[in-house]
């Protein structure tokens, strides 16, 4: 690394300024394109992966023990810094290694740990080379400089940065790492004033279908409630938190966030927090947590206790399209996986991660693999496109007819 630059690690987001985390993560005054697409996303705050820290749900024995990189420049000021995890095994980062780990295994390596650059269990694309808007040329490539170092000194297998933007995935692939390609289904704006403009933009069977499924998901007396600031109370947590522990015990067996994680959020992040909550006979029976950037609407988690036909449809895209476009957002990112989400107007999105691993013989088997895989996503995403819902010449390539295989709710 330049001798202009000084990286330390950190094992604990707590010890940095948040004020120079948050200058770094979310640098103020930058325009749309230079923030490209999201000039202020939550994650990457002091405040989320303080919350992540503090409650527990990661360090520990969670198998997440943060590292976090601080670089800084000649004058000792935080210029740049990345989120940094030692990773005892490949839960919570929804881009799939597990084939990876138990071949490199089987060859007698040891995959694990390995060093992750991520926010944990959050799908969602944002920046993760962490730079100050006023930093010297150079630092961007002194980061990815003290992220090899910070592999080789912690003995690590591997670097694995996941749901980069564009430009960090380009600027990882001209220091050798490998790019991995994915999708997701994100929901464009794309101007429309309401909801019902939406609906105008759709094929009259999806329109339809769209308005069936609100109405029938109210049935018997259920009642939405869009909760933000200091609307949202403890016992709203309460309520939300059996839903999350309830759906992610059926799903994945151990949920990750603790109940701490939404309190402190609570008191941390409210205004750039919407709850959507589901109520009937006096109780509350299903929610969905957002988040709220500068450009786009994430929905993050949902959970019920209570099974309402399309009810998930209603609290978690129908509420969200809603929220984002009464408050002129841009997009809604509703997290990993889902192809029903077609049906419901969200596109097929291509997303990135990159990965370099210390054992070349590995790398090599890995980058053969990611070419055949990086024609098999962008087929599978030229498909999806063929089922948008959308009127010929709306929306892009869309179909006035929907196959049914989307269409189920799950």
């Amino acid at each position: 690394m330049s001798s202009t630059f000084t990286a330390r690690v950190v094992p604990s987001i707590a010890a940095i300024d948040a004020a120079s985390w948050d200058a770094c993560a979310n640098p103020p005054g930058r325009s749309f394109e230079e923030a490209e697409g999201e000039r202020f996303n939550p994650f990457l705050s002091h405040a989320f992966l303080h919350a992540l820290e503090a409650s527990g749900s990661v360090g520990g024995r969670s198998g997440w023990t943060p590292a976090h990189l601080a670089v800084e420049d000649a004058c000792g000021r935080m210029v740049a810094a990345a989120a940094c995890y030692l990773k005892s095994h490949s839960q919570g980062e929804y881009v799939f290694d597990h084939a990876w780990a138990d071949a490199y295994e089987r060859a007698g390596g040891d995959y694990y740990p390995k060093l992750q650059v991520a926010v944990p269990f959050t799908p969602v694309t944002g920046r993760r080379l962490l730079v100050a808007a006023d930093a010297p040329e150079g630092t961007r490539d002194a980061l990815i400089g003290a992220l090899g170092q910070l592999r080789r000194q912690t003995k690590t297998s591997s670097i694995h940065v996941t749901f980069p933007t564009a430009e960090d995935t380009e600027r990882l692939s001209k220091h050798g790492f490998l790019i991995r390609n994915g999708e997701q289904f994100h929901f464009f704006c794309d101007g429309y004033a309401n909801f019902d403009d939406f609906l105008g933009a759709l094929a009259s069977r999806k329109r339809k279908a769209i308005k069936r499924e609100r109405r029938d998901a109210l049935d018997g007396d259920v009642t939405i409630e869009p909760l933000t600031g200091s609307a949202i109370r403890s016992e709203h947590w309460d309520a939300f938190f059996k839903f999350y522990m309830h759906t992610g015990s059926r799903k994945w067996g151990r949920p990750y966030l603790t109940r701490a994680f939404f309190e402190l959020i609570g008191s941390t992040l409210a205004d750039r927090v919407l709850l959507v909550m589901a109520r009937r006979a006096g109780r509350y029976i299903a929610g969905a947590i957002n988040f709220i950037g500068d450009d786009a609407l994430y929905g993050r988690n949902w959970g019920a206790i209570e099974h309402r036909p399309f009810l998930h449809f209603e609290v978690c895209y129908y509420q969200a399209i809603d929220f984002a476009l009464s408050r002129g957002l841009r997009r809604i990112e509703a997290g990993a996986q889902g192809e029903h989400k077609l049906a419901r107007g969200y596109r097929p999105t291509l997303t990135y991660s990159a990965h370099e691993f210390a054992d070349a013989r590995l790398g090599r088997a890995i980058a053969d693999y990611l070419g055949h895989e990086r024609e098999a996503v962008e087929r599978t995403i030229a498909h999806y496109e063929g089922y948008a819902p959308f009127r010929r010449g709306d929306g892009g390539q869309g179909t006035q007819e929907m196959g049914e295989a989307f269409d189920a709710e799950v």
